[in-house]
């Protein structure tokens, strides 16, 4: 089953907020399987007030964020109900690679793969593409809290 998202459901299943709700669409979501979605990255952003002033690069730390929190609605997607709204907590990154900047006017496109679960901890696989141009990978691994 695909489903596409917008931003006010993505808010449905994430607690993140402005500044830090770094993606605004999920184009595909299959259970278990793999999220798509979308960060459209512009000038507006606040960390290019600092990152870096007249050479605005997207900080890699946040592309990794963004991968996160694709992967956050790729687990709430592939959750019963009632889990809906608890909060998730980042654990750790393993294979962490950059390979190109991100700058405004670019549309980020994430794609995270579900790895494996053990009961609340999930490992997840991304990946950050620019117009078909791989930017960034990690793994990531995940636990779910209680509901806030």
């Amino acid at each position: 089953m695909e489903k596409t998202y917008d931003i006010r459901e993505i808010m449905n299943y994430l607690p993140h907020r402005y500044p830090f709700l770094l993606i605004d669409r999920i184009i595909e979501l299959k259970p278990k399987e793999k999220v798509v979605a979308i960060k459209n990255v512009t000038i507006n952003e606040h960390f290019f007030q600092g990152h870096f002033p007249g050479v605005p690069i997207m900080p890699g730390v946040l592309i990794i964020e963004a991968m996160a929190q694709a992967g956050g609605v790729l687990f709430f997607g592939s959750m019963p109900k009632e889990k809906h709204g608890a909060l998730i907590y980042f654990m750790g990154m393993d294979k962490v690679k950059f390979r190109k900047f991100v700058v405004p006017g670019d549309q980020l496109v994430l794609e995270v793969k579900y790895l494996k679960q053990r009961s609340k901890v999930i490992k997840l696989s991304g990946s950050a593409r620019v117009d078909d141009t791989l930017v960034a990978e990690a793994e990531l691994l995940a636990t779910i809290g209680e509901k806030p």
